[in-house]
């Protein structure tokens, strides 16, 4: 039998919220559920709620306009949907308008797709993007009906997995989640979707009928890459010691090795409204290979993996057919790295002539090249085009892995302005281990020698327009980072800095942009990234006490997570600020990241030593790896099981 539809209470709730086009669904690529049959409406594939399909509700714990911009979100979506006898469809955590109203009428979270409630569904697949979202998560699980807690759900409820980057470090959320993909889930879900089916039994339409839990998390466990956190014991010392056979030791991360064996989206879903990212998305590669030793996406998805020029063109072509959007987005994370970058730019500028089509790159320069091949990329000097250095000294960017020079830098920037760009971001970390007074100092004289260069580089007519940002954010140790063991500063330190930065003398035309004065919301970040299950409860009061869209303007209260912490017998400061010692056990460490503890621990004590060498001067040298001249190629992480690569 087919998921009851909730069009016709839904309806009426429309005139009287904001941007109601975040719940009409139907939208043009959409696939259908049984909503036909209510509305007449005339989404494109008839029936796909029909009896003996397996269904699936993509979830993201945000609105509609934020969720539907995941690119990753949109890959599952279709790939589940080619799969024989599966339906995916979508669900987006409502405005605050629309929650008030939902809960005033007993309407549940509903899917777009056939506005069929959530919790009909055989899977929930929950994304994590990062730390802020999670009680966006319990929202979104109470409003569908379910239980919070995962332990409290059986047979008659879907099962909810979690995925994202948030999940590398699971355990602050296991309360909540059935289970976790770690990694890349597109590399996952097939089987994971397989081994539930199986265990559910083929073309099962009810979850009332569904089994017992325990069978069904014992086949999942079997999956590569999937945490099931009740098969667990957790141990006082911090270890994670499995109950079964058929549960790792270690769950391994999983990747998709060949990017151009992943079918890319040609058919995305194409808003009603305008979203974050109203333009067709295509991958040109995946990782990154700067080994930047605060980077969470180096050290986990440090292989470099491409998409041959003609697949790229080819889906750039499809999509644009299938979609009429006016901007296509390519996405990577360095397009020097690509080996044919300037070929599919060039191709691309070449199929998207005599069309009102623009071509944009989502990426930050990391050298020279990176600003000439963002100039192939965008037709428009449309800005700011970003910068990363990190941190304001040489000193500090040699200990982070980051092998660049004052000189480089600037030289970066001049070539951007040269070539029409007015408008140019410099993003940097505050609060970084062993930072000192003169690296943040560095910061200032570093935009302020940036913001020369630029000026110089282009017409003496245009140089008063141009503009420079100076971005700045507060620290956050992260899982599975050479910096894992490294605490947050404190506030007093932060404050310090801030301070430092403000009183700062910099050209008109340069815009500082920095961290908040209480750095409230880095706080929560640090506190949960590295915490264990205790921060379940945190969490679980901070959303009872009002703690939602945490990212918001003007949503986001302090309060609710000091208050929460108090009545847990918990100190976000303490959380936040906490210092592992190397031998210490971690909380994730039964995750595998592809890094081995050992050669983590390694980078940390070359971390501490770069910041003891005196010898790195902030004149412009160098001292990553091995080299001492300023042109230089960062040290490489190690592949598979921590081993180095010669």
């Amino acid at each position: 039998m087919r998921a009851p539809s909730l069009w016709e209470r839904i309806e009426p709730l429309l005139p009287l919220v904001e941007k109601p086009s975040r719940y009409l669904g139907c939208e043009r690529n959409a696939v259908t559920g049984n909503r036909n049959a209510v509305t007449g409406g005339n989404c494109n594939l008839p029936n796909a709620a029909a009896d003996g399909v397996y269904r699936v509700a993509l979830l993201y714990p945000d609105v509609y306009e934020n969720g539907q911009s995941d690119h990753a979100m949109a890959i599952l979506y279709h790939i589940i949907n080619a799969l024989e006898g599966c339906v995916a469809e979508r669900a987006f955590l409502p405005w605050v308008d629309m929650i008030a109203l939902m809960r005033e009428r007993e309407l549940p979270l509903f899917t777009l797709e056939s506005t069929a409630p959530v919790a009909s569904c055989n899977l929930v697949v929950v994304a994590l993007p990062h730390v802020l979202a999670v009680t966006n998560v319990l929202e979104a699980l109470d409003l569908a009906g379910l239980p919070l807690r995962a332990a409290e759900r059986g047979g008659a409820h879907p099962l909810v997995v979690g995925i994202g980057p948030v999940a590398l470090n699971p355990e602050p959320l296991t309360a909540f989640f059935d289970a976790f993909i770690i990694g890349e889930a597109e590399a996952a879900i097939v089987e994971f979707i397989a081994a539930h089916r199986t265990a559910l039994g083929e073309f099962v339409t009810e979850p009332v009928t569904q089994p017992a839990m325990e069978p069904v998390l014992r086949a999942l466990a079997g999956v590569e890459g999937v945490y099931v956190p009740a098969l667990y014991e957790p141990r006082v010392d911090r270890t994670r010691v499995p109950l079964i056979a058929e549960a790792p030791a270690r769950v391994t991360r999983r990747l998709v090795d060949d990017l151009d064996a992943l079918s890319p989206v040609t058919a995305p879903v194409v808003p009603f409204a305008e979203v974050v990212d109203d333009c067709l998305k295509v991958e040109l590669s995946r990782g990154c290979g700067r080994r930047r030793r605060t980077c969470q996406t180096g050290a986990v998805y440090r292989e470099l993996r491409t998409r041959r020029a003609d697949a790229v063109v080819a889906a750039a072509a499809h999509g644009l057919a299938a979609t009429g959007y006016g901007e296509l987005a390519l996405i990577t994370s360095a397009p020097g790295d690509h080996p044919q970058a300037e070929e599919i730019l060039r191709r691309l500028n070449h199929l998207l002539q005599d069309t009102d089509v623009k071509l944009s790159m989502a990426s930050r320069c990391h050298t020279v090249r990176d600003v000439a091949l963002m100039q192939l990329a965008t037709s428009e000097r449309r800005g700011p085009l970003s910068f990363a250095p990190m941190a304001g000294s040489v000193r500090l960017r040699s200990a982070l892995n980051i092998p660049l020079t004052d000189d480089e830098l600037i030289e970066m920037v001049r070539s951007a302005y040269a070539v029409g760009w007015r408008c140019c971001e410099l993003r940097f970390l505050v609060g970084l281990p062993g930072e000192r007074d003169e690296d943040v100092q560095a910061i200032a004289e570093l935009a302020r020698r940036a913001f020369v260069a630029a000026r110089e580089a282009v017409d003496e007519s245009y140089r008063g327009g141009l503009r420079m940002d100076v971005r700045t954010e507060v620290f956050v140790p992260r899982p599975h980072t050479p910096l894992q063991w490294a605490g947050q500063a404190s506030h007093a330190t932060l404050k310090q800095r801030r301070h430092l930065l403000k009183s700062a003398e910099l050209p008109k035309g340069v815009n500082l942009r920095l961290h908040d004065p209480a750095s409230a919301r880095a706080r929560i970040e640090a506190a949960l990234a590295r915490a264990g299950r205790e921060a379940a409860a945190l969490i679980e009061q901070a959303w009872q006490r009002g703690a939602l869209f945490e990212t918001e303007r003007g949503r986001f209260d302090e309060a609710h997570w000091d208050e929460a912490a108090a009545s847990c017998d918990l100190s976000i400061d303490e959380l936040a600020e906490r210092r592992f010692a190397p031998d210490e056990p971690l909380y994730w460490e039964h995750i595998d990241s592809g890094a081995s503890r050992e050669f983590l621990a390694e980078e940390f004590r070359r971390f501490e030593a770069a910041l003891a060498d005196e010898a790195t001067s902030a004149a412009g040298s160098c001292s990553v790896g091995s080299c001492s001249t300023g042109s230089c190629e960062p040290a490489p992480y190690a592949v598979g099981g921590g081993e180095r690569r010669e």
